[in-house]
């Protein structure tokens, strides 16, 4: 009998999931679809020991239920070796302990595992400094701490975004633009008095009527539609978890133009399952850590998106030579 696939998967609390929307649980179905063993794990759960990377690892099934959508068995110390594959799928913020966790990862990794996405390439690519590496992608875009040129910036352009390198789901994020009297408050506070990198580009209004759309790729190569977020009428911000509303429409010729610019180097880093963030055919962010918009986009267009991640999982197992693959 051929064994199965032992999949483990990094999250928050599943229990504190939203059961309509969360694309690790997407994931999760589609993997236990093909009689995958899965296993659940929290960042709190794991350690080195003498170079072992361990995991407090608890057997898990998931269920379409949108009152009990999942049942653990008893936590056991586990290597991660012991797995075929770890989705790392634990939110930001990007912080210290996030870093810590893809050493333990990459320890892992080393060993044998497939982890997705891969730890030197979540640590490498931050989600929006990473855009510098393909500035043709990006409309004017600055990094600094300077708050004088933040300023310079801003009157350069005249409207802006300033936002933290390290955050998620729109937070901290503000819209500034020359004679708001805030403004300086704004530098101050992102970059804690000059002492911090944040990140200012310049305003796109394309979000205003067409949202900012996440593009998803799967090992380099775009799904065929994109999300576009569209931000309410007292909101700035195009994300989901601040309130936007979720439009799926069909990639345009210049989404697969970025795509075919950047997917490419996304996968040669390990990079399984991205989202890239599109405003006005310009690229804003590159989202690596836990990239969303799976199941909107699944129910707008009957696609099942997660299994075709699980595909290519499944042949880079199979690669691999790892039986049941």
């Amino acid at each position: 009998m051929t064994q199965a696939i032992r999949l483990a998967v990094v999250m928050d609390p599943i229990a504190d999931c939203k059961f309509a929307k969360d694309s690790t649980l997407a994931m999760l179905w589609a993997a236990q679809k093909r009689g995958w063993e899965l296993f659940y794990l929290e960042q709190s759960d794991l350690w080195l020991r003498d170079g072992v990377a361990m995991g407090r690892a608890a057997p898990l099934a998931v269920i379409a239920n949108p009152k009990r959508w999942f049942e653990l068995g008893t936590a056991a110390a586990t290597p991660l070796a012991s797995f075929d594959c770890v989705l790392m799928r634990k939110d930001p913020p990007f912080d210290t302990e996030y870093i810590y966790s893809t050493y333990v990862l990459e320890r892992a990794e080393l060993a044998g595992t497939l982890i997705v996405n891969r730890p030197q390439g979540l640590r490498d690519i931050n989600e929006k400094v990473f855009t510098a590496w393909f500035p043709e992608c990006c409309a004017s875009t600055l990094i600094c701490r300077n708050m004088a040129d933040m300023a310079a910036f801003a009157r350069e352009h005249g409207k802006i975004v300033v936002k933290p390198l390290h955050g998620m789901g729109g937070r901290s994020i503000f819209v500034t633009e020359v004679g708001d009297k805030n403004m300086q408050v704004i530098f101050e506070t992102l970059t804690d008095y000059g002492s911090r990198f944040a990140i200012a580009q310049r305003y796109l209004p394309e979000i205003a009527t067409s949202g900012d759309s996440r593009v998803l790729l799967i090992d380099g190569e775009p799904v065929p539609f994109a999300l576009a977020r569209m931000p309410t009428a007292t909101d700035n911000r195009g994300n989901l978890a601040a309130g936007a509303a979720g439009v799926g429409r069909p990639l345009n010729d210049r989404d697969r133009w970025l795509a075919a610019q950047i997917g490419p180097e996304l996968a040669r880093r390990g990079m399984l399952f991205v989202g890239l963030d599109v405003i006005g055919g310009y690229v804003t962010e590159i989202n690596v850590t836990s990239p969303t918009g799976i199941r909107e986009l699944d129910q707008q267009f009957d696609l099942d998106i997660a299994s075709l991640l699980m595909d290519v999982i499944g042949r880079k197992l199979a690669d691999r030579g790892v039986a049941g693959a």
